[in-house]
């Protein structure tokens, strides 16, 4: 998977921000998310599954990696 985004360090809404533009130009597929907040990981999912987006959320040591895909 070669494409993602980093937002590791950012406070909300950047994170959310960001991925909603990666979303946007895939428009579907499959890409990372790196956050390190609960917020930004739980704000993320809700945005991305109401976009119609799967989000599988893995937790790595003090950061998650949300894997989101659309087919």
């Amino acid at each position: 998977m070669t494409d993602f985004v980093d937002a590791r360090g950012l406070s909300c809404p950047q994170p959310v921000i960001l991925t909603r533009q990666k979303m946007q130009s895939l428009g579907r597929g499959a890409f990372e998310v790196k956050v390190d907040t609960d917020t930004a990981r739980e704000n993320i999912t809700r945005l991305a599954q109401k976009e119609g987006w799967e989000v599988e959320s893995k937790e790595a040591g003090r950061e998650y990696v949300l894997v989101l895909t659309k087919g």
